[in-house]
């Protein structure tokens, strides 16, 4: 992430993080540690994965003291092992104790759905069909979530309701239809906008393409629908397969041909990656 991101995308999430940790003051640090002392503490991998994350780790540190010295040693999107020193954190040590347990949530999260997505991207690899995230996200960790998916290897989605027109199976039940809603799509939305429509049938696949929409999401349809689906579209629209899409099941759809396919777990099913701060000691 860059400054100007983290500055007005990211800072008054990381503050919110902290005093919700912080309320008061750190009791278990001011018992031990009453004055200021300069300290050093190393960052361990203890799992291997995929790293994601480190700029964000960084800043819960500057946030609190601006005289943090944060130095890394492998890069975002790269490859990390079990028992590697990635990087070292100098400073007051009241700072490193108090700011540790925020870093690192955003650290193992972060690098936990990074190593997921990379997982299940290369399953897609050599194939034309991309992977995407969607909004199936922790709220206020979005943005951070959605990094950590490129960082991976996949692709981002609309970021949020605001970024693209969606018409979903309750959009299309409120207009009426699939070509109603996509009509008022059209009229409604910028021209730059492209329309995608969510169908769950053949029917509705049909009725979109006639509509003109410019992305068709087919929605957990079987591998034997999404191949006439793919036929009755015929590169008329992008094509989206959706629905309940993880690592263990997303061979089927590999040899079907769809442009995208999106799968919420990348952001609510990654479990994190094991990362500590250890062997915290002062120095002169």
């Amino acid at each position: 992430m860059n400054g100007i991101t983290m500055t007005l995308q990211v800072d008054h999430l990381i503050l919110s993080a902290l005093q919700e940790d912080i309320s008061s003051e750190d009791v278990s640090t001011n018992a031990v540690m009453k004055e200021y002392v300069k300290g050093e503490v190393e960052l361990i991998c203890k799992q291997d994965g995929i790293i994601a994350g480190l700029d964000v780790f960084k800043r819960v540190f500057e946030l609190l003291d601006p005289e943090v010295e944060v130095e890394f040693y492998c890069k975002d999107g790269e490859e990390v092992k079990n028992k590697q020193l990635m990087g070292k954190v100098v400073g007051d040590i009241r700072v490193l104790l108090s700011g540790e347990r925020v870093a690192l949530n955003y650290l193992q999260r972060m690098s936990g759905i990074a190593t997921y997505t990379h997982s299940v991207a290369e399953l897609l690899k050599g194939s034309k069909t991309k992977l995407l995230d969607t909004r199936k996200t922790t709220p206020n960790m979005r943005i951070f979530e959605k990094y950590a998916v490129r960082a991976g290897g996949g692709y981002n989605h609309r970021y949020n309701l605001s970024d693209g027109v969606m018409l979903k199976d309750n959009h299309i039940g409120a207009a009426g239809s699939v070509t109603k809603a996509v009509q008022m799509a059209k009229e409604y939305a910028p021209f730059v906008r492209k329309i995608e429509v969510e169908t769950e049938n053949l029917d509705m696949v049909k009725e979109a393409v006639e509509a003109g929409a410019d992305i068709i999401m087919l929605d957990n349809m079987t591998v034997e629908e999404m191949k006439e689906a793919i036929r009755i579209i015929d590169g008329r629209a992008q094509t989206e397969c959706s629905g309940n899409v993880t690592k263990e099941n997303i061979e089927r759809i590999i040899d079907l041909g769809v442009d995208y396919v999106s799968s919420g777990a990348l952001t609510h099913s990654a479990p994190i990656l094991d990362i500590s701060l250890k062997n915290l000691h002062a120095i002169s």
